[in-house]
């Protein structure tokens, strides 16, 4: 199992993470696309990623708009699978 992060930690990590902010045990990104189709393709774009990481992220999705949540669920917090998971995701356009 995943070991969680220390609130120091967390702050240092998601600190080279400006799209990114801790809410409770979760990280959270929201990204803004010019229409539905875009925002669809941008999730499209998040599941390789997510598989070879074994590590899914929580996704909402409302017309151009896509929630990204991460969490380590079995860890109950934040883990470094978060912090490279949301590494990735931000490289994703």
């Amino acid at each position: 199992m995943a070991q969680l992060l220390m609130s120091a930690e967390i702050h240092e990590k998601t600190s080279q993470l400006p799209d990114w902010t801790v809410e409770g045990s979760t990280l959270q990104c929201t990204r803004k696309f010019k229409n539905f189709i875009q925002a669809i393709e941008f999730v499209n774009r998040l599941v390789e990623p997510a598989e070879s990481a074994g590590h899914h992220p929580d996704i909402e999705i409302s017309y151009n708009k896509v929630k990204i949540s991460l969490t380590t669920h079995d860890a109950g917090g934040l883990t470094q699978k978060d912090i490279d998971l949301a590494r990735v995701i931000s490289q994703i356009s």
